[in-house]
């Protein structure tokens, strides 16, 4: 494979695994199951630790009760079945130093695959048995395979790279170590795209020496530089891809100017308004609170971009109660004043006839001029939209949007299905309950224009009420300019969280909730679980109702709501809880988002262990929602030491945003980024946590990339982008 000119990443990924030296069918077929099919999806599997043979370790120097990874050669073994009938492996492993046991339940092709003449690392904790050292069902790493021709003599006495080897495939990490090895061999110098300045700056090694020292270092000390330089380019690509997403979309926006008058938004609870003022003004003076500097901050930038021809594209973050539905209405209604529409778009259908519900009582009283009407003024009209909607009020409401006598419609993403159509559409709002990606809200924006008859892109403003920390926005919503709610509305007491970890505690928790009914207001208990479950422990709704109606809650009217319950019998549950004629409803997550009950001032979460911190925390904004004290309880002891950090964590603090930041410590950014993006633009080597530094150095490269032409004077560069997106999000980014 090798040429005299430096490769591009293109080319590797055009040399098909099949054209390696000992890559039969066989092996092909094992590496396709792994995901790789060519030398590229190879060289992008990295090593997950290493072994400094240059260093060796004496087995003589294991401790009893320590975990260790050890490496050693298989000198004997066999296998047997116990009295209970299971299969055990048992293996010595020995060096120059010693010996130790290695023994396997369960697990009858370790026998295969540990035979006498096998190196490798087991990685365990080192028991004691009858007085001799042991480990039992460790962590295996096939370093040297069992046959003459694997056993590489260039590989002793240096740092052995481990890759993630996987026994069902039938690959060891030495032979995808050995591939590798080949293909860099044979590959000969890679080009390397980013611009030379850019690598001096940010003293980061060349392409050619990262991928070797990633894969085949001299020593532990080329590790590092090698996977920050992997690392970078990374972040580069999708910071590239997201700026040029932007650039794409600014040259082909057709926006709209919203007339707003940012004096208007200066306007304080009880400030004179007439009805010639506009509705962005009637609304804030009457309004019950006072904006926030946040909100005031936030609502200058967005009024700023609602006065630009090009179309806004703003996440607003804001922790539960921040006061975000203040601001998106004002959006909406900035819309409306300037003779347009405005949709809100929410995940769930009962959400959208609680959001209905509230902003017909947050926006009434408000009017406008519509000389088609006797009088010449309307009130604002509020419509839905969602699958339960009956045939013939849906045809009014479709008929009502295409003419533009409906102001704001709310409902689902099935707003903008085929028979919808907006007379003009100016401003659509989504209350994003799950995070969805790129390339939807590319479709949303284009599906807006579509659908409204003034053939205009509206103006986009995505809310998400799960704290986001700042690293993991710039990848997940990195093509939206970013908003911020810090503040909390006066009057707003912190809630009280207490962790009730045995029965003491947990009786005070009930009593509380006894005392908060008795003075009027109202409690939610989460359980996990819907049904009872042999197979998982924990409280399930159902059983804990009848439990608690007949213990501690005796004479209090409990109700039940979950996620299999009909549609009408959540919102007839829900109904009751408002108005009171449920004292405590039990319910699983099904109430983790949108629902807003003031009178609600206890939530109790059962085995709260089981919750993720995020979620953990939106629960807990169930409560707080008025100028009461409320209160949060945790019940359950938890079983791990991370689940422990979780729980002190929310008892500690009620900053979103800073819970967010100990989240990501502590589950790692894979959760955050599974919605973001598919396949070879993933980050396998850039972590959030460790690599903010290079993820802010790639952001700066890349605007400034693509700012100054667009890449087009950086072939490489696109090359190399087009081969980590498919082909008609290449045609899209790079059409120009």
């Amino acid at each position: 494979m090798s040429e005299a000119a430096p490769r591009r990443l293109r080319q590797l990924a055009d040399v098909a695994v099949s054209q390696l030296r000992h890559v039969g069918e066989k092996r092909v077929a094992a590496l396709a199951s792994l995901g790789i099919v060519d030398v590229f999806d190879l060289l992008t599997v990295y090593p997950r630790r290493y072994i400094d043979r240059t260093k060796r370790v004496d087995l003589t120097d294991l401790t009893v009760g320590e975990e260790a990874a050890v490496y050693g050669e298989v000198t004997r073994s066999s296998d047997r079945r116990t009295k209970q009938g299971k299969v055990m492996v048992e293996v010595i492993v020995s060096d120059d130093g010693g010996s130790f046991k290695v023994v396997f339940f369960n697990q009858s092709w370790r026998a295969r695959q540990l035979s006498v003449g096998v190196q490798a690392l087991f990685f365990g904790k080192v028991t004691d048995y009858k007085g001799q050292r042991q480990m039992t069902n460790p962590v295996v790493d096939v370093i040297v395979g069992p046959t003459g021709d694997e056993r590489d003599a260039s590989r002793v006495g240096r740092v052995v790279p481990i890759y993630p080897a996987s026994g069902k495939a039938g690959l060891t990490s030495w032979e995808i170590g050995g591939f590798i090895e080949e293909s860099l061999r044979r590959a000969g110098p890679l080009l390397d795209p980013v611009p030379a300045h850019v690598r001096t700056e940010l003293d980061l090694v060349d392409r050619t020496t990262s991928f070797w020292g990633i894969h085949l270092p001299e020593d532990l000390a080329d590790v590092a530089p090698a996977r920050r330089r992997l690392a970078f380019d990374e972040f580069l690509r999708l910071q590239l891809l997201l700026a040029l997403r932007r650039r794409r979309l600014e040259e082909t926006s057709a926006g709209v100017r919203h007339p707003i008058d940012e004096a208007d938004l200066d306007v304080a609870p009880g400030s004179l308004s007439s009805p010639t003022s506009s509705l962005v003004r009637r609304f804030l003076a009457n309004h019950h609170f006072a904006l926030t500097s946040a909100q005031r901050r936030v609502l200058g930038e967005i009024a700023r971009d609602l006065s630009s021809p090009l179309p806004m594209h703003r996440l607003l973050q804001g922790d539960v109660g921040s006061g975000k539905t203040v601001v998106a209405l004002t959006a909406l209604l900035a819309s409306i004043d300037g003779g347009r529409q405005g949709a809100l778009m929410v995940p769930t259908e009962v959400l959208a006839e609680q959001h209905l519900a509230s902003l017909r009582r947050d926006l009434a009283g408000l009017v406008l001029e519509d000389p088609s009407v006797l009088g010449g003024t309307r009130p604002l009209s509020i419509q839905l939209l969602t699958g339960r909607v009956r045939a013939k009020d849906r045809q009014a409401v479709l008929l009502a949007l295409a003419e533009g006598a409906v102001d704001i419609v709310v409902g689902t993403h099935a707003l903008l299905t085929d028979d919808v159509r907006f007379r003009a559409l100016g401003v659509i709002v989504i209350d994003e309950q799950h995070r969805f990606g790129v390339e939807q809200r590319a479709a949303l924006r284009d599906k807006g224009r579509e659908r409204s008859y003034e053939a205009a892109d509206p103006d986009l403003l995505v809310m998400t009420a799960t704290p986001i920390p700042r690293t993991a926005a710039m990848v997940v919503f990195g093509d939206l300019d970013r908003s911020v709610l810090d503040e909390m509305p006066r009057g707003r007491l912190a809630i009280e969280t207490t962790w009730a970890r045995d029965d003491h505690e947990v009786t005070d928790c009930w009593r509380r909730v006894r005392d908060e009914v008795a003075a009027g207001r109202r409690v939610y208990v989460i359980c996990p679980l819907v049904d009872g479950s042999e197979r998982v422990e924990a409280a399930s709704a159902v059983e804990e109702r009848t439990r608690l109606a007949l213990g501690e809650l005796r004479g209090l009217a409990l109700g039940l709501l979950h996620g299999q319950m009909k549609g009408t019998e959540k919102d007839e549950v829900m109904a009751q809880f408002r108005a009171g004629e449920i004292d405590v409803l039990v319910a699983t997550v099904v109430i983790e988002v949108g629902v807003d009950v003031p009178e609600a001032s206890v939530i109790v979460i059962e085995d709260a262990w089981r919750f993720g911190l995020a979620q953990l925390h939106q629960l807990r904004g169930r409560v707080g929602r008025s100028s009461v004290q409320s209160y949060c309880y945790v019940l359950g002891a938890a079983p791990s030491e991370e689940s422990a950090l979780r729980l002190q964590a929310l008892v500690d603090s009620t900053d979103g945003f800073a819970l967010a930041e100990i989240d990501l410590d502590l589950r790692g950014e894979g959760t955050l980024l599974g919605t973001r993006q598919r396949g070879r633009s993933d980050l396998r080597l850039a972590s959030l946590r460790r690599d903010e530094d290079l993820l802010l150095a790639a952001q700066r490269v890349a605007s400034d990339l693509v700012r100054r032409d667009g890449l087009s004077t950086e072939p490489a560069m696109v090359d190399e982008l087009r081969l980590f997106v498919d082909d008609e999000e290449a045609d899209y980014l790079f059409k120009s």
